[in-house]
C-alpha cells in the first residue's frame, strides 16, 4: 500500500536519493521505458528483522549443498540489469535508465551494493539496494537458478549482522519475503526506527 507520491525534479543527484532514503522517501517509475520517477512513501513498510531472520530447513540443506559462489560488489550493474531485464514471471519492471545510473553512481560512491550467485562464470542470481548510516534498502533480487538469490539474501544478512547494520528495510513485504521473516510496520514506526538508524556515520558493509 503506497503512501504518498510525486515526480522528480530533473535536477536528481545522488546526494538528493540520499536524503530521500534517509527520511523514508525511495523512487520507483511506472515502467522502464518511463525516464521519469516518482518517490514512494507506503502507510505500511516492510523490513525484515534481523535478529528475527529465519532460514528454512529446506533453505539450509539447499545452502550445504550449493554450488554457486556468492560474491560482493563484483557486478553490480550486471546485477541492475538482471533485475530490470523481462522474466516469465515479471513481464515488466520498475527499472529505468535513469534508476540504473543513479545507483551505478551510488556504488561508485560506496552507498549501493550488490550480492552476486555464480555458477562458474554466469551470474545466475543476486539482489543489489543502498546502505546509510546503519540501515540497508533493499531494493530487488533475481534469480536464475533455484534458490539463488534466497542464498544472496542469506549471504547479505550474515553481513549487514556482522558489520553491525540496525535496519533492513524491504520497502514492501510479499509472501517470500515473509518466509524469512519480513513484517509491516506502520509508517510513524517505521520512521522512529530509521532516525535511529540514521545516528552516525555510514557503517562498512
Amino acid at each position: 500500500m503506497a503512501g504518498r507520491r510525486g515526480r522528480h525534479h530533473p535536477a536528481i543527484t545522488p546526494d538528493v536519493l540520499l536524503r530521500a532514503y534517509s527520511i523514508g522517501l525511495f523512487p520507483m517509475a511506472e515502467s522502464a521505458d518511463d525516464p521519469e520517477i516518482f518517490w514512494v512513501e507506503p502507510e505500511l513498510r516492510g523490513i525484515l528483522p534481523l535478529d528475527a531472520f529465519h532460514v528454512s530447513r529446506s533453505l539450509q540443506k539447499a545452502l550445504k549443498r550449493s554450488s554457486l559462489v556468492i560474491r560482493f560488489d563484483t557486478a553490480f550493474e550486471a546485477v541492475m540489469a538482471s533485475c530490470a531485464a523481462e522474466a516469465p514471471d515479471r513481464p515488466s519492471t520498475w527499472i529505468n535508465t535513469t534508476i540504473r545510473t543513479l545507483y551505478t553512481e551510488l556504488n561508485r560512491m560506496g552507498h549501493a551494493h550488490s550480492v552476486e550467485a555464480f555458477e562458474g562464470d554466469e551470474l545466475v542470481g543476486g539482489l543489489y539496494g543502498v546502505s546509510l548510516g546503519s540501515a540497508f534498502f533493499g531494493e530487488s533480487m533475481f534469480s536464475r537458478r533455484t534458490n539463488a538469490s534466497k542464498i544472496c539474501l542469506v549471504h547479505l544478512v550474515d553481513r549487514l549482522k556482522a558489520s553491525g547494520f540496525r535496519l533492513l528495510d524491504t520497502q514492501f513485504t510479499t509472501e517470500h519475503l515473509k518466509t524469512f521473516g519480513a513484517i509491516d510496520v506502520p509508517k510513524a514506526d517505521y520512521l522512529k526506527l530509521l532516525a535511529g538508524a540514521m545516528e552516525g556515520e555510514t557503517l562498512r558493509f
